[in-house]
């Protein structure tokens, strides 16, 4: 991609207002199956977001928008516990490898610079950050906190070339008082930091304030802004309630703020919701921030189920994407439990590729029930090497069935599997099934 800042507007959403179609628009539309013209129109009215930042030189761009197939983002990052480069690449490598869209580092601990810049280098996905989690590792405590520190982190990180950032910036000092009545208070770390800051000093969220400098950062390297919800629900009980709906508004006017200077934005939203919650969830959004982009975390559906929250999240998150929610944030097993190692990446990962794959074919996304049919093809013919290789997980699946079926090279030409036998297979039988002859 050519953009690069030389002191005039350069963002996407700038050259679709001025009708022209960038090399990143054309290379979503031939990803979303779109006329590039359909792309340049949806980036120009908000509807559709490219994370693209100029300075990220080795990126394959994404489409985020109602109009594209539903996406997914991956977490990974070290805590202050525990800091070691090579297992974020190596985390990085499973988010690569089991098709994440999108990458957030999230790193709280150890070198935060050298750990992003390692990632920016060896991601062709777009890569994000929430640079208050920098700058509260740079300094001792909340005292230290200010809007220029704040302001200076963020033209780091994005001079470096990250191309979305988590900025918490909707909650503002009188939505405090909201969250009294909850069994959980602020469950978000970004959201925790800006409530302490303006509970301890009686004063406005810094960036709020700042905001239009916040702007001015994002549209001089095109970072695509993600509206953090910092209010939102940590449990069911707190779901829905008047403080994350005053925060969902604020996100809203802050979205048309930042379409004003032409940057792009999505909104995130929940967190803990009950399953007949969702679909007023994403309805409101859609309606307070006119279409935004909708980045939700689950959501997780029940709050009992530890080590299982992969699961319990993507039962949301289906249901999310279907009623027009963009991108899924993936939950893994070690969700409220701990940092998330390889392993619970490439969980997270499948269980929301699956969520995602299921609400693309329920909305009748163009070609997104292709891969099931071959997939149904392949089994009646018992063609096992086509099986593994349209799996979502081919290591997976293929190491389950040669797990429990004949040894040797013979049992990839079984008619079979270990559940039915050979005995009781109703595909082979079926097949042995002919319609009487006319």
């Amino acid at each position: 991609m050519t953009r690069s800042y030389t002191g005039k507007p350069i963002t996407l959403m700038h050259l679709a207002r001025q009708g022209e179609i960038t090399d990143e628009m054309r290379r979503v539309a031939e990803r979303e199956r779109h006329d590039p013209e359909f792309i340049r129109e949806k980036i120009a009215t908000g509807k559709l977001v490219i994370p693209a930042n100029v300075n990220h030189t080795n990126l394959d761009p994404i489409g985020i928008g109602i109009d594209c197939d539903v996406k997914i983002n991956a977490n990974i990052g070290n805590s202050a516990l525990d800091s070691d480069i090579d297992n974020e690449l190596a985390k990085l490598k499973n988010c690569l490898t089991y098709g994440a869209d999108t990458v957030m580092d999230l790193s709280t601990g150890g070198d935060i610079s050298k750990i992003r810049l390692a990632l920016l280098k060896a991601s062709p996905i777009p890569l994000g950050t929430v640079p208050v989690y920098q700058a509260m590792a740079e300094i001792g405590g909340i005292s230290e906190l200010s809007a220029d520190l704040l302001l200076d982190v963020i033209e780091k990180q994005a001079k470096e070339g990250v191309d979305y950032m988590t900025i918490h910036v909707g909650l503002l000092k009188e939505h405090l008082p909201m969250v009294k009545s909850r069994l959980t208070g602020i469950v978000s770390r970004g959201g925790s930091l800006m409530a302490e800051y303006m509970a301890r000093f009686e004063k406005q969220n810094p960036l709020y304030e700042r905001f239009d400098d916040v702007l001015d950062i994002a549209a001089r390297y095109d970072v695509t802004l993600s509206l953090g919800d910092g209010l939102r629900p940590g449990c069911l009980h707190d779901a829905t309630d008047e403080a994350q709906l005053a925060e969902l508004k604020t996100l809203g006017e802050l979205a048309r703020r930042a379409w004003a200077k032409d940057v792009q934005v999505m909104i995130e939203g929940p967190g803990h919701v009950p399953f007949d919650q969702i679909e007023r969830n994403v309805a409101l959004q859609q309606e307070w921030c006119d279409g935004a982009p909708f980045y939700v975390l689950g959501p997780i559906v029940t709050d009992i189920a530890p080590g299982y929250d992969h699961i319990t999240s993507t039962i949301g998150a289906t249901l999310a994407a279907v009623k027009g929610a963009s991108y899924l944030c993936y939950v893994t097993p070690k969700e409220h439990l701990g940092l998330p190692n390889t392993e619970d990446v490439r969980e997270g990962i499948i269980a929301y590729k699956i969520a995602a794959h299921a609400a693309d074919v329920a909305k009748g996304r163009p070609g997104a029930r292709d891969r099931d049919d071959e997939m149904a093809r392949a089994r009646f013919a018992f063609d096992w090497a086509k099986q593994f290789n349209l799996a979502l997980d081919p290591d997976r699946a293929r190491s389950m069935y040669e797990s429990c079926s004949p040894a040797g090279d013979e049992h990839h030409k079984a008619h079979y599997c270990s559940m039915c036998g050979p005995k009781f297979c109703a595909m082979r039988i079926s097949r042995a099934v002919k319609p009487d002859e006319e």
